[in-house]
């Protein structure tokens, strides 16, 4: 474990995990399921906030305290799932969350290496979420994913042969794989949060039109929103493509195109100051925007209200 002045703590390897939870080097140094049922974890000595080294996946059998999902709001109480990958900084500064996980599985990217997983596990968008964003489960999933552990654990315990590592990365794309498919449904159970975050985007985007940052700030950008309605760019992306089968910024280019087709058929602005008063740097770029969108040029657009 590694600290510089003024930095958050760096767990970099698998032995350095197991260190810090005060237990023997893993069996191997490059994949490890922490089975809390049957191992005695010590947690304390891990700072509240660090950074890891390697991809976790965590199951909590409580949830509370600062770790929440999106905006509080909880569909199951039984638990759920953490995820978390290398170079993201995770924790929290209440102790309720730093209780034990009841099952841990640590990976080292290395040991993707050779692997398509090396190169599709980013694609996983829970691994880009920001930890408030938990999976939460239902008994039967909560089954499944147990299910799924206790297969990796079997054979991590067992001895290990030239057949281990596609054994254990195949059980490990079976558990990213459910974990998409509750993810799915979890949008699906939480429709009326969702509407409820679609409507304060709308009013997010709404007040930027209506005030002074298009001007100052430029086009309104997936980062900004999902900053301020505390959310991820990627789970912003996925609740819209759950709600309206777009992503953030598909929902933002419709809107500057209704706020475009506004003032092409209410003013007299030139096309040029249309797309300077939408944030556009070049009246190129605003022009290319709206043929793609509506198979006309701004100009064809205005005229044919004449």
């Amino acid at each position: 474990m590694k600290k510089e002045e003024n930095s958050p703590y760096k767990i970099e390897s698998l032995t350095d995990a197991h260190r810090a939870f005060g237990l023997l080097k893993p069996q191997h140094p490059l994949v490890s399921l922490i089975n809390g049922s049957y191992t005695q974890v010590d947690g304390s000595k891990i700072p509240h906030y660090h950074v890891l080294g390697f991809y976790k996946i965590a199951y909590k059998p409580k949830l509370k305290g600062n770790l929440r999902y999106g905006q509080s709001y909880y569909d199951f109480d039984e638990g759920g799932l953490l995820f978390a990958s290398p170079g993201q900084l995770i924790g929290s500064n209440n102790n309720d969350v730093s209780a034990c996980s009841e099952y841990t599985l640590l990976i080292h990217p290395d040991f993707f290496l050779g692997y398509p997983l090396a190169k599709t596990i980013r694609q996983y968008g829970f691994f880009s979420y920001s930890t408030n964003e938990t999976l939460h489960l239902s008994e039967d999933e909560k089954g499944t994913i147990f299910e799924i552990f206790n297969l990796i654990d079997k054979e991590l315990s067992s001895r290990i042969d030239d057949f281990s590592q596609d054994v254990v990365i195949s059980q490990i794309e079976l558990l990213l794989n459910y974990a998409n498919r509750f993810y799915k449904r979890q949008f699906i159970t939480r429709k009326a949060v969702n509407h409820n975050l679609l409507q304060k985007l709308e009013e997010e985007l709404e007040h930027y039109f209506n005030t002074q940052a298009l001007l100052e700030q430029g086009l309104p950008t997936v980062s900004y929103l999902a900053d301020h309605l505390n959310l991820s760019p990627s789970y912003l992306s996925d609740m819209l493509r759950s709600l309206i089968g777009q992503n953030a910024q598909q929902y933002i280019h419709d809107k500057l195109i209704e706020k475009a087709k506004e003032q092409l058929s209410t003013t007299t602005l030139s096309i040029s100051e249309v797309a300077y008063a939408l944030g556009f740097e070049h009246s190129q770029s605003f022009s290319k925007l709206f043929k793609t969108k509506t198979n006309l040029s701004p100009l064809e657009f205005r005229r044919s209200f004449n």
